[in-house]
């Protein structure tokens, strides 16, 4: 019984590892206590945030936002171009380098688009008005 238990264990770990999954809104969406319209809406989520995929069922997602909050939305309000959100004011260089020119600087809660995967410890971005450059990793959420 024991080597089972192990044996599932051990099965479900590569997959816990790579479990997390964000998707950013592609509108404005209500999330929901449950995955129907007819439940209870919880708040409303805007165009561009990210979020975390906590289950897929059918055409709703139950998925979880930056601050914790936990909830359903209908699959077409997602979208596959990723974002993130800056979780403290966080400084955009233009090189991924610590001490590479300042490009610009973005406050807390400014939601930025990914253009590349991360690499290391930072991920390139660009601001709506459509400066680009790389923030660190540890600044945003959405990654």
């Amino acid at each position: 019984m024991t080597r089972f238990i192990f044996l599932l264990a051990a099965l479900a770990l590569p997959g816990l590892a790579s479990a997390l999954d964000y998707k950013s809104l592609s509108s404005n969406a209500i999330v929901y206590d449950a995955g129907s319209v007819k439940a209870q809406p919880q708040f409303i989520l805007l165009k561009g945030t990210p979020v975390e995929v906590i289950v897929s069922v059918d055409k709703w997602i139950k998925i979880r936002e930056q601050s914790g909050g936990l909830g359903w939305v209908e699959r077409a309000a997602l979208s596959d171009t990723r974002q993130v959100i800056v979780t403290t004011e966080a400084e955009v260089r233009l090189r991924a380098e610590e001490n590479a020119p300042l490009v610009f600087s973005a406050t807390k809660d400014v939601v930025l688009e990914v253009l590349e995967k991360p690499t290391g410890a930072w991920v390139k971005v660009k601001h709506r008005d459509g400066q680009s450059g790389y923030v660190p990793i540890k600044s945003v959420w959405g990654i």
